[in-house]
């Protein structure tokens, strides 16, 4: 019985621990573009990203605007913000219109709007996309 209980308590260690790495993984600090620490973090639209060191965090909050883009993709990537139209037309979402932006998916309203998210890629792909007047049209913070 002992065995049996020890193995139960591993397994849920293991679980969890997976699920703890999962939520980090997602967090990319958008100063250094680095894993970002969930004890490192700064307030941001009502809500908090997180940031990989004490010195981004100094940066992020000197200059939120400068890295707004990476800011907001991170909100969507770790579930503290949702999609809720185009970020383009500010229209409802066609769910076969979509594009992975950094390893998140973004959905468009139409084709054309799907075809200028894909022409672009990285960096401009980013700021495209979750730049602040795009993240108001198409997003929306739902984790206070």
């Amino acid at each position: 019985m002992r065995q049996v209980l020890s193995i139960a308590a591993v397994l849920a260690v293991v679980a969890f621990a997976g699920q703890a790495f999962a939520a980090d993984a997602k967090a990319i600090c958008p100063v250094a573009g680095k894993p970002a620490k969930d004890s490192v973090t700064a307030d941001y639209k009502g809500t908090t990203v997180a940031l990989c060191c004490g010195n981004c965090k100094k940066a992020f909050e000197a200059n939120p605007k400068k890295f707004a883009a990476k800011a907001n993709l991170q909100l969507v990537a770790t579930g503290k913000a949702k999609q809720v139209k185009c970020p383009f037309a500010g229209k409802p979402v066609n769910p076969a219109q979509s594009v992975t932006v950094a390893g998140t998916e973004v959905k468009f309203c139409c084709g054309g709007c799907k075809g200028k998210a894909a022409k672009a890629s990285g960096d401009e792909q980013i700021k495209l996309i979750f730049n602040d007047k795009a993240f108001e049209k198409g997003f929306k913070v739902t984790e206070k």
